[in-house]
């Protein structure tokens, strides 16, 4: 492995450290990260040449949890939370970016933000 470490990393950790060092958020084309924990989901679309987010959207936030009919499965959660994180992205100029799904496989809910961020209108 690449990265030498004095403690062992958990396998998403690794995963994650191994997607960074390809994926890198640029003006034109930022980067959407995904952070999954067991109740939420938040997503961030981050310029990486200045260190900035630009755009954030979680579950957390009331606007996402108005829009969530009762009762919603987290992959429904996770569906608007793309949707919202897209919406703000196009408000702000922002059309293309790079998804780094932080070292989460793919489905799920990762897949769901994904596809709701697709379907207000990013790219990637």
């Amino acid at each position: 492995m690449r990265f030498q470490f004095k403690r062992q990393l958990s396998p998403r950790k690794r995963r994650h450290l191994r997607v960074r060092a390809k994926i890198f958020g640029t003006p034109e084309r930022p980067r959407l990260n995904v952070f999954r924990s067991n109740k939420h989901i938040y997503a961030q679309i981050i310029d990486d040449t200045r260190g900035h987010t630009l755009v954030a959207a979680s579950t957390l936030e009331r606007e996402v949890r108005e829009r969530l009919p009762e009762p919603h499965p987290k992959v429904e959660e996770a569906r608007v939370v793309g949707q919202v994180i897209g919406e703000r992205a196009l408000s702000k100029g922002i059309t293309k970016v790079v998804f780094d799904r932080g070292g989460y496989k793919y489905h799920g809910r990762v897949k769901a933000l994904a596809e709701g961020a697709r379907a207000a209108g990013l790219q990637f």
